[in-house]
């Protein structure tokens, strides 16, 4: 009984801390952005609530092809993503487990979304990597005169977004596959004569969406309000919702803050009806598959449709890792003329001639990265620790609560919040923005160990209990030595998080803390891609190093283990 008190009462501090420190400040950060959207902003002398602020707003210029934009792109790569994720999952054996498929993963899954922004830009561009291999074919002599990069209705926008989430809808769905009888199903519907992609349509995706539709939410969600993917890849004139967004909440002209907050009510209210549409097309699809299914067809023209979808996802992967390639190779490149492939001569100059500002970003990333990593896994232990001592099993609204700063787009609270953090007198500081990025870590972090934590033998504690252990001796001996490799990947996918990390930065930082992540979206606008490529290339690198320790640890840790078991057989 007293174990169980315990638990209880480790999981209320758990609770009570993301109460305050995670769930209260988006609730705080909403209320005071809704405040300046009806015109109370004491701060500028606004003190009169209305609708102005939203007049203004519908009267800013290319306001409507801002929403139709960020819809496109939002809701077109999310849908993409998914049909290549299921595609992909269909076309893999048995044979491939999640975690080879993790680590086949790993570099798209770590790369920011900025570096690979960055480094697909390199790729598409009118002077990048395609187009010179293409011009010799082609009979080209300069760079076409094409948009690629920042195209009006935000294909590369579209493209990049794709790249980027495909991987971690492949890896949700690979995991969510454990929980499903997959080859005895595969199995009895091919011996009733069905072929494997009839059997994945029609018996595996519907016992998959409920697993992994909160996931897909939280695609969306990135997908209809990214700012540093739409700055690098989407349209600037006008540019997507989330972008002008900024543009206005970073404006000189203070009055620009209440637009701005509606504007930012107003992202709310579009990912809202972008979960609701997603709800209708469920209920829609539900009902046509019935029909569909009811019909009996062995459905064999599909096979041929999956593989070419397939093809495509695979296709868009091996593009991600030639873009991050192509941010090493500009990076190195020193003489590169049109139309060489590679380029004529090569240095280190760009590396070598960063100057201080390039460690000083490095030190910031490292610092942010290892802090909030800390806090989020100490949090997420604490929690699952909890759970094990009150024997509790997984709640619904504990999930929801976990996936709440993930589905909540950040341009909505983060304005309120670095109000409330002006007025805490903490803005601008490094407590800050950790606090502020640890509101997006802590949800990656839970999520990646929450599986292998409930997926631990219990009967490795009862025998450590026999013995005389008490709670945190298990904790300490018997528990965090097992899961070693899923905490230290946890962790990696937390600093993964943090160096990602650029609107909180931004904000909450108030322009002061330089990251690889903020210094590498402001280059990517700047002439030269040589120093844009030192830093996407770092940032890019530092989570890949986070991967490879994640990796590289536990075996050295348990180096000795087969040693030792050899020697007793």
């Amino acid at each position: 009984m007293s174990a169980a008190r315990d638990g209880r009462a480790l999981r209320g501090a758990v609770l009570a801390v993301l109460g305050i420190g995670v769930i209260g400040p988006i609730i705080a950060g909403l209320a005071l952005t809704a405040r300046a959207a009806f015109g109370l902003l004491p701060a500028i002398g606004s003190t009169e609530a209305g609708l102005a602020p939203w007049a203004q707003l519908l009267a800013l210029p290319g306001i409507a092809t801002s929403v139709k934009v960020t819809l496109f792109t939002g809701l077109g790569s999310t849908a993409l993503s998914l049909t290549l994720a299921l595609a992909i999952a269909a076309g893999l054996r048995d044979r491939l487990a999640r975690g080879g498929a993790a680590r086949l993963l790993t570099p798209l899954l770590a790369v920011p979304h900025a570096a690979l922004a960055i480094g697909l830009a390199f790729v598409l561009a009118p002077s990048g990597w395609i187009a010179r291999v293409l011009a010799p074919l082609l009979g080209l002599v300069r760079p076409p005169d094409i948009a690629l990069v920042g195209d009006p209705w935000g294909v590369a926008l579209l493209l990049g977004l794709t790249i980027k989430e495909t991987p971690f809808l492949l890896l949700m769905i690979l995991s969510a596959l454990t929980q499903i009888p997959l080859r005895q199903q595969l199995a009895a519907g091919q011996s009733l004569g069905y072929g494997r992609a009839a059997v994945w349509l029609k018996i595996i995706v519907p016992q998959l969406w409920p697993l992994i539709r909160l996931p897909v939410m939280v695609v969306l969600a990135y997908g209809l309000s990214t700012v540093d993917m739409g700055l690098i890849l989407g349209p600037s004139t006008p540019p997507v919702l989330a972008v002008a967004l900024t543009r206005l909440f970073f404006s000189p002209d203070t009055a620009a803050l209440l637009p701005a907050s509606a504007g930012a009510l107003a992202q709310v209210a579009l990912v809202l009806a972008a979960f609701g549409l997603v709800l209708a097309t469920e209920r829609a699809i539900r009902g046509l598959g019935l029909a569909w299914i009811r019909r009996g067809g062995r459905g064999r023209g599909i096979a041929l449709a999956a593989r070419i979808v397939a093809a495509g996802g695979r296709a868009l992967l091996a593009l991600g890792l030639l873009a991050m390639l192509a941010l090493v190779v500009w990076s190195l490149a020193w003489r590169w003329p049109w139309p060489a492939a590679l380029p004529q001569s090569w240095s280190l100059k760009a590396w070598t001639g960063a100057g201080p500002g390039l460690g000083r970003a490095l030190a910031a990333s490292l610092w942010l990265a290892v802090a909030t990593t800390s806090l989020s896994l100490a949090l997420a232990i604490a929690w699952l620790e909890g759970e094990d001592r009150a024997r509790l099993g997984r709640a619904g609204w504990a999930q929801g609560l976990i996936y709440l700063p993930l589905l909540v787009p950040q341009i909505a609270f983060l304005y309120g919040l670095n109000v409330l953090f002006l007025r805490l007198g903490l803005s601008g500081g490094y407590a800050a923005v950790i606090w502020a990025q640890s509101l997006f870590v802590f949800p990656y972090v839970m999520i990646a160990l929450s599986d292998p934590w409930r997926a631990l033998d219990p009967r490795l504690s009862r025998a450590a209990a026999s013995l005389g252990a008490g709670p945190w001796r298990r904790l300490f001996t018997v528990k965090l030595p097992v899961l070693l490799m899923p905490i230290l990947t946890a962790a990696a996918i937390g600093v993964a998080v943090s160096v990602a990390q650029y609107l909180p930065t931004l904000f909450i930082g108030a322009g002061r803390i330089a990251t690889l992540t903020t210094e590498a979206v402001t280059l990517s606008s700047a002439s030269d891609r040589r120093v844009t490529g030192v830093y996407a290339s770092l940032q890019a690198g530092l989570p890949l190093a986070g991967y490879g320790a994640a990796l590289m640890i536990p075996a050295l840790v348990h180096r000795n283990r087969r040693g030792l078991k050899g020697a007793r057989s």
